[in-house]
């Protein structure tokens, strides 16, 4: 039973989210890590977007009854109650954000995954993700939330770093996604959602792919050039970008378009890993 409740929550882009929220805290510690403090903000996160991602199984167990990924989701098979399902949706929601504010004092961090949480599950979930080529676009901002929140819990201000911060893993998101969307066109394609590669074409794809990773490479230097970040951070980190830009401009030659997307795909969990240990190191190297 502890399995199937833990499905339904996707401990998947939880673990994910978890390594962001703490790179974004360490980052905004300055060396003055509370420990204790980040945590609770890391248990926080992780219960909020808990419980977001079971509100997405709630509404979407119509459609991942479809796709071959998600029809063994618990909703699907009947393993939980929708009713069940909702009342989790709220204990965790509701128990995040008050952990959140109890652990910070400050009603910003509460404030800012307040709305990562509507944008994924109203914005995204119920209006776009169905209608829109462009729900990934709300997507991308939803999951940017996190490592901001991290940042803003640890210092205190929403400022050019957390700017910088959203900028960056809102571009990292999209390529991320559509690679997604490339190796599981089937699924796409099953549910009728209507993902930028399924409408607009692989190669167009590949281009906005390209694009959006040229972006997020440009980012990653804004940390150190404001001062928020140094060498620790900036080769590592400007060194797996560039590595992923290589490998997005690959895909113009690719003769197995779908093992290339698969590659973008992996290659991205290393970025945002490396990035994120990057911003750690920088914190504790200032101690």
């Amino acid at each position: 039973m502890f399995r199937t409740y833990l499905k339904l929550i996707k401990p998947g882009i939880v673990a994910g989210n978890l390594v962001a929220v703490t790179g974004g805290y360490f980052l905004g510690s300055s060396g003055d890590i509370r420990w204790i403090t980040g945590m609770l903000v890391a248990i926080s996160v992780a219960l909020v977007i808990s419980s977001a991602c079971a509100a997405n199984n709630i509404l979407d167990r119509d459609i991942d009854a479809l796709m071959a990924r998600t029809r063994d989701r618990p909703l699907v098979k009947s393993e939980i109650s929708t009713v069940a399902a909702k009342a989790i949706v709220l204990c965790l929601g509701i128990g995040g954000v008050a952990l959140l504010y109890a652990a910070t004092g400050q009603y910003l961090p509460a404030a800012l995954i307040l709305v990562g949480y509507a944008v994924y599950v109203g914005l995204y979930t119920s209006l776009l993700k169905r209608k829109s080529v462009y729900g990934t676009l709300a997507g991308s901002l939803s999951g940017a939330i996190p490592p901001v929140v991290g940042y803003c819990s640890a210092s205190g201000q929403f400022d050019a770093a957390a700017i910088t911060l959203l900028v960056m893993f809102s571009l990292w998101q999209m390529p991320h996604s559509y690679a997604i969307a490339i190796f599981r066109a089937a699924d796409y394609q099953a549910a009728s959602i209507p993902v930028y590669p399924a409408i607009k074409g692989w190669p167009a794809a590949k281009r906005q792919m390209a694009g959006y990773i040229a972006a997020f490479s440009a980012t990653v230097p804004v940390l150190s050039l404001l001062g928020y970040a140094g060498p620790i951070y900036l080769v590592p980190s400007l060194a797996i970008g560039l590595y992923w830009l290589r490998l997005a401009f690959q895909g113009f030659s690719a003769t197995d378009e779908v093992q290339w997307a698969r590659k973008i795909f992996i290659s991205s969990i290393a970025v945002i890993v490396v990035l994120n240990v990057a911003m750690a190191l920088t914190a504790l190297s200032i101690r």
